[in-house]
Protein backbone atom coordinates (compact mmCIF):
# COMPACT_ATOMS: atom_id res chain seq x y z
CA UNK A 1 0.00 0.00 0.00
CA UNK A 2 1.08 3.58 -0.65
CA UNK A 3 0.50 6.78 1.27
CA UNK A 4 -2.87 8.47 0.66
CA UNK A 5 -2.63 11.34 -1.83
CA UNK A 6 -4.82 14.45 -1.68
CA UNK A 7 -6.32 15.03 -5.15
CA UNK A 8 -8.99 17.66 -4.43
CA UNK A 9 -8.67 20.03 -1.50
CA UNK A 10 -12.33 21.08 -1.54
CA UNK A 11 -12.75 21.13 2.27
CA UNK A 12 -16.15 19.43 2.28
CA UNK A 13 -17.94 19.65 5.60
CA UNK A 14 -19.25 16.11 5.18
CA UNK A 15 -17.76 14.54 2.06
CA UNK A 16 -19.44 11.18 1.46
CA UNK A 17 -20.44 8.43 -0.94
CA UNK A 18 -17.60 8.17 -3.49
CA UNK A 19 -18.51 5.91 -6.39
CA UNK A 20 -16.42 4.93 -9.43
CA UNK A 21 -18.04 5.34 -12.85
CA UNK A 22 -16.11 3.15 -15.31
CA UNK A 23 -17.99 4.46 -18.34
CA UNK A 24 -16.99 8.05 -17.51
CA UNK A 25 -13.70 7.27 -15.76
CA UNK A 26 -14.65 9.54 -12.91
CA UNK A 27 -15.60 9.58 -9.24
CA UNK A 28 -18.92 10.99 -8.11
CA UNK A 29 -19.37 12.01 -4.46
CA UNK A 30 -21.34 14.43 -2.30
CA UNK A 31 -20.92 16.97 0.47
CA UNK A 32 -24.03 16.23 2.51
CA UNK A 33 -24.01 19.32 4.72
CA UNK A 34 -22.67 21.55 1.95
CA UNK A 35 -25.52 20.37 -0.32
CA UNK A 36 -23.21 19.68 -3.24
CA UNK A 37 -22.68 16.92 -5.81
CA UNK A 38 -19.11 16.65 -7.10
CA UNK A 39 -17.42 14.91 -10.04
CA UNK A 40 -13.67 14.22 -10.33
CA UNK A 41 -12.13 13.05 -13.61
CA UNK A 42 -9.55 10.32 -13.04
CA UNK A 43 -7.57 10.99 -16.23
CA UNK A 44 -7.37 14.78 -16.30
CA UNK A 45 -8.35 15.82 -12.78
CA UNK A 46 -11.32 17.77 -14.18
CA UNK A 47 -13.67 18.99 -11.47
CA UNK A 48 -17.33 19.90 -11.57
CA UNK A 49 -19.92 20.63 -8.88
CA UNK A 50 -23.69 21.05 -8.69
CA UNK A 51 -26.03 22.30 -5.97
CA UNK A 52 -28.41 19.65 -4.63
CA UNK A 53 -32.06 20.27 -3.62
CA UNK A 54 -31.37 19.37 0.02
CA UNK A 55 -28.94 17.25 2.04
CA UNK A 56 -27.95 14.34 -0.23
CA UNK A 57 -26.43 11.14 1.14
CA UNK A 58 -25.48 9.36 -2.09
CA UNK A 59 -25.43 9.64 -5.87
CA UNK A 60 -25.23 6.26 -7.61
CA UNK A 61 -25.05 5.46 -11.34
CA UNK A 62 -27.98 4.01 -13.26
CA UNK A 63 -28.25 2.14 -16.54
CA UNK A 64 -29.69 5.15 -18.40
CA UNK A 65 -26.65 7.35 -17.68
CA UNK A 66 -28.26 9.27 -14.85
CA UNK A 67 -27.54 9.15 -11.12
CA UNK A 68 -30.07 8.17 -8.46
CA UNK A 69 -29.59 10.45 -5.48
CA UNK A 70 -30.69 10.02 -1.89
CA UNK A 71 -32.02 13.51 -1.16
CA UNK A 72 -33.70 14.28 2.14
CA UNK A 73 -37.33 13.27 1.69
CA UNK A 74 -36.91 11.04 -1.34
CA UNK A 75 -35.02 9.49 -4.23
CA UNK A 76 -34.21 11.85 -7.09
CA UNK A 77 -32.86 11.32 -10.61
CA UNK A 78 -29.96 13.58 -11.57
CA UNK A 79 -29.23 14.14 -15.27
CA UNK A 80 -25.55 15.13 -15.75
CA UNK A 81 -26.40 16.55 -19.19
CA UNK A 82 -28.56 19.37 -17.86
CA UNK A 83 -27.81 19.33 -14.13
CA UNK A 84 -31.46 18.86 -13.15
CA UNK A 85 -32.87 16.83 -10.27
CA UNK A 86 -36.32 15.21 -10.55
CA UNK A 87 -38.20 13.28 -7.87
CA UNK A 88 -38.50 9.53 -8.39
CA UNK A 89 -40.18 8.56 -5.12
CA UNK A 90 -40.83 10.25 -1.79
CA UNK A 91 -39.31 8.38 1.17
CA UNK A 92 -40.02 8.70 4.90
CA UNK A 93 -42.37 11.65 4.78
CA UNK A 94 -43.67 10.22 8.06
CA UNK A 95 -40.19 10.68 9.62
CA UNK A 96 -39.46 14.38 8.98
CA UNK A 97 -36.52 14.37 11.39
CA UNK A 98 -34.69 11.92 9.15
CA UNK A 99 -32.52 12.27 6.06
CA UNK A 100 -31.14 9.65 3.68
CA UNK A 101 -27.54 8.60 4.17
CA UNK A 102 -25.39 5.92 2.50
CA UNK A 103 -26.39 3.72 -0.45
CA UNK A 104 -25.27 0.69 -2.47
CA UNK A 105 -26.13 -0.91 -5.82
CA UNK A 106 -26.42 -4.71 -5.76
CA UNK A 107 -25.36 -6.82 -8.78
CA UNK A 108 -29.06 -7.38 -9.63
CA UNK A 109 -29.48 -3.62 -10.16
CA UNK A 110 -31.45 -2.98 -6.97
CA UNK A 111 -30.66 0.02 -4.77
CA UNK A 112 -30.10 -0.42 -1.05
CA UNK A 113 -29.96 2.66 1.16
CA UNK A 114 -30.33 3.81 4.75
CA UNK A 115 -31.86 6.71 6.60
CA UNK A 116 -30.90 8.39 9.86
CA UNK A 117 -31.96 10.95 12.44
CA UNK A 118 -30.39 14.18 11.20
CA UNK A 119 -29.57 15.18 14.79
CA UNK A 120 -27.74 11.84 15.27
CA UNK A 121 -29.60 11.17 18.52
CA UNK A 122 -32.76 9.11 18.03
CA UNK A 123 -32.87 5.63 16.49
CA UNK A 124 -35.36 6.46 13.75
CA UNK A 125 -33.17 5.29 10.87
CA UNK A 126 -33.93 2.32 8.65
CA UNK A 127 -32.59 0.18 5.81
CA UNK A 128 -34.46 -0.02 2.48
CA UNK A 129 -34.27 -1.87 -0.83
CA UNK A 130 -35.60 -0.14 -3.95
CA UNK A 131 -36.40 -1.26 -7.48
CA UNK A 132 -38.63 0.47 -10.05
CA UNK A 133 -41.19 -2.31 -9.62
CA UNK A 134 -41.36 -2.52 -5.82
CA UNK A 135 -40.46 1.01 -4.75
CA UNK A 136 -38.73 1.46 -1.40
CA UNK A 137 -39.26 -1.59 0.84
CA UNK A 138 -38.31 -1.44 4.54
CA UNK A 139 -35.79 -4.19 5.39
CA UNK A 140 -34.51 -3.31 8.88
CA UNK A 141 -35.29 -0.59 11.42
CA UNK A 142 -34.08 1.01 14.64
CA UNK A 143 -30.83 2.73 13.60
CA UNK A 144 -29.42 6.05 14.75
CA UNK A 145 -26.96 6.54 11.89
CA UNK A 146 -26.90 3.99 9.04
CA UNK A 147 -23.96 3.34 6.74
CA UNK A 148 -23.74 0.89 3.89
CA UNK A 149 -24.82 -1.65 3.06
CA UNK A 150 -22.49 -3.77 0.96
CA UNK A 151 -22.62 -7.41 -0.17
CA UNK A 152 -19.94 -10.08 0.09
CA UNK A 153 -18.49 -11.28 -3.24
CA UNK A 154 -20.69 -14.40 -3.19
CA UNK A 155 -23.77 -12.32 -2.41
CA UNK A 156 -24.66 -14.40 0.65
CA UNK A 157 -23.84 -11.83 3.35
CA UNK A 158 -25.01 -8.23 3.59
CA UNK A 159 -23.09 -5.88 5.89
CA UNK A 160 -24.71 -2.77 7.35
CA UNK A 161 -23.54 -0.35 10.04
CA UNK A 162 -25.15 0.93 13.21
CA UNK A 163 -22.68 3.80 13.37
CA UNK A 164 -23.73 5.29 16.71
CA UNK A 165 -23.10 1.88 18.29
CA UNK A 166 -19.74 1.53 16.46
CA UNK A 167 -21.08 -1.78 15.18
CA UNK A 168 -21.00 -3.52 11.82
CA UNK A 169 -23.95 -5.87 11.45
CA UNK A 170 -24.22 -8.83 9.13
CA UNK A 171 -27.32 -10.43 7.60
CA UNK A 172 -27.84 -13.56 5.59
CA UNK A 173 -28.84 -12.45 2.09
CA UNK A 174 -30.73 -14.34 -0.62
CA UNK A 175 -32.33 -12.74 -3.68
CA UNK A 176 -33.02 -9.41 -1.98
CA UNK A 177 -34.22 -10.92 1.29
CA UNK A 178 -32.23 -10.58 4.53
CA UNK A 179 -32.38 -12.50 7.81
CA UNK A 180 -30.31 -13.53 10.84
CA UNK A 181 -29.27 -10.01 11.90
CA UNK A 182 -26.11 -10.22 14.02
CA UNK A 183 -22.98 -8.36 15.13
CA UNK A 184 -20.03 -8.76 12.76
CA UNK A 185 -17.49 -6.36 14.32
CA UNK A 186 -17.25 -3.53 16.84
CA UNK A 187 -14.88 -0.65 16.11
CA UNK A 188 -11.89 -0.11 18.37
CA UNK A 189 -10.92 3.17 16.65
CA UNK A 190 -13.55 5.77 15.83
CA UNK A 191 -17.00 5.14 14.36
CA UNK A 192 -17.76 2.82 11.44
CA UNK A 193 -18.63 4.99 8.45
CA UNK A 194 -19.11 3.91 4.83
CA UNK A 195 -18.14 0.33 3.83
CA UNK A 196 -16.72 -1.17 0.64
CA UNK A 197 -15.68 -4.69 -0.26
CA UNK A 198 -12.68 -6.04 -2.14
CA UNK A 199 -12.65 -9.09 -4.39
CA UNK A 200 -11.32 -11.38 -1.65
CA UNK A 201 -14.14 -10.54 0.77
CA UNK A 202 -12.21 -8.09 2.95
CA UNK A 203 -14.48 -5.33 4.26
CA UNK A 204 -13.02 -1.81 4.14
CA UNK A 205 -14.57 0.58 6.66
CA UNK A 206 -14.13 4.35 6.71
CA UNK A 207 -13.41 5.46 10.26
CA UNK A 208 -15.03 8.67 11.46
CA UNK A 209 -12.69 9.84 14.20
CA UNK A 210 -10.36 6.90 13.60
CA UNK A 211 -7.81 8.40 11.18
CA UNK A 212 -8.09 5.86 8.41
CA UNK A 213 -9.76 2.93 6.70
CA UNK A 214 -10.01 -0.31 8.69
CA UNK A 215 -9.87 -3.72 7.02
CA UNK A 216 -11.83 -6.75 8.29
CA UNK A 217 -11.59 -10.40 7.23
CA UNK A 218 -14.78 -12.34 6.42
CA UNK A 219 -14.66 -13.90 9.91
CA UNK A 220 -14.68 -10.47 11.60
CA UNK A 221 -10.97 -10.25 12.44
CA UNK A 222 -9.41 -6.83 12.06
CA UNK A 223 -6.56 -7.11 9.57
CA UNK A 224 -5.20 -3.61 9.95
CA UNK A 225 -5.76 -0.01 8.92
CA UNK A 226 -4.75 2.35 6.14
CA UNK A 227 -3.61 5.50 7.97
CA UNK A 228 -4.77 8.95 6.83
CA UNK A 229 -3.67 12.49 7.76
CA UNK A 230 -7.25 13.43 8.70
CA UNK A 231 -9.41 11.99 11.46
CA UNK A 232 -12.71 11.50 9.60
CA UNK A 233 -12.53 9.18 6.58
CA UNK A 234 -16.13 8.68 5.53
CA UNK A 235 -15.94 6.09 2.74
CA UNK A 236 -13.59 4.43 0.23
CA UNK A 237 -14.54 3.36 -3.30
CA UNK A 238 -12.48 1.03 -5.50
CA UNK A 239 -11.72 2.60 -8.86
CA UNK A 240 -9.48 2.89 -11.94
CA UNK A 241 -9.19 0.21 -14.63
CA UNK A 242 -7.71 -2.37 -12.26
CA UNK A 243 -10.01 -1.43 -9.35
CA UNK A 244 -6.94 -1.09 -7.12
CA UNK A 245 -7.24 2.61 -6.30
CA UNK A 246 -9.29 3.62 -3.27
CA UNK A 247 -10.95 6.99 -3.71
CA UNK A 248 -11.75 8.28 -0.23
CA UNK A 249 -13.97 11.09 0.99
CA UNK A 250 -13.29 12.88 4.27
CA UNK A 251 -14.98 15.48 6.50
CA UNK A 252 -14.50 18.20 9.09
CA UNK A 253 -18.03 17.92 10.54
CA UNK A 254 -18.15 18.35 14.36
CA UNK A 255 -14.55 19.62 14.54
CA UNK A 256 -13.66 22.66 16.64
CA UNK A 257 -11.67 25.48 15.01
CA UNK A 258 -8.60 24.24 16.90
CA UNK A 259 -9.05 20.69 15.59
CA UNK A 260 -9.53 21.98 12.03
CA UNK A 261 -6.34 24.01 12.24
CA UNK A 262 -4.45 20.79 12.99
CA UNK A 263 -6.09 18.97 10.04
CA UNK A 264 -5.95 21.43 7.14
CA UNK A 265 -6.66 18.67 4.61
CA UNK A 266 -9.91 17.54 6.26
CA UNK A 267 -12.78 17.47 3.80
CA UNK A 268 -10.53 16.64 0.84
CA UNK A 269 -10.81 13.82 -1.68
CA UNK A 270 -7.92 11.33 -1.42
CA UNK A 271 -6.73 8.28 -3.31
CA UNK A 272 -4.46 5.42 -2.29
CA UNK A 273 -3.28 2.32 -4.15
CA UNK A 274 -3.97 -1.13 -2.67
CA UNK A 275 -2.94 -4.68 -3.57
CA UNK A 276 -6.31 -6.43 -3.86
CA UNK A 277 -8.85 -5.07 -6.37
CA UNK A 278 -12.41 -4.26 -5.49
CA UNK A 279 -15.62 -5.38 -7.14
CA UNK A 280 -17.02 -3.68 -10.25
CA UNK A 281 -19.59 -0.97 -9.59
CA UNK A 282 -23.08 -2.16 -10.49
CA UNK A 283 -25.68 0.10 -12.12
CA UNK A 284 -29.20 0.78 -10.85
CA UNK A 285 -31.78 -0.71 -13.20
CA UNK A 286 -33.90 2.12 -14.63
Amino acid sequence: MTTPELIWDLKAELGEGPVWSARERCVWFVDIKGRKLHRYGADDGARASWDTPDQTGFALPATDGSLVCGVRGGLHRFDPADGRFSLIEAVELDRPQNRLNDGYVAPDGSLWFGSMDDSEVDKTGALYRWTPDTGAVLKADGYGVTNGPVLSPDGKTLYHHDTLEKTVEAFDHDAGQISNRRVFAVMDEGYCDGPSMDRSGVLHVGLFGGWGVARYAPDGRKLGKIDFPVSAVTKAAFGDDDLRTLYCTTAWLHQTPEARSKQPLAGGLFRVRVETPGQPQSLISL
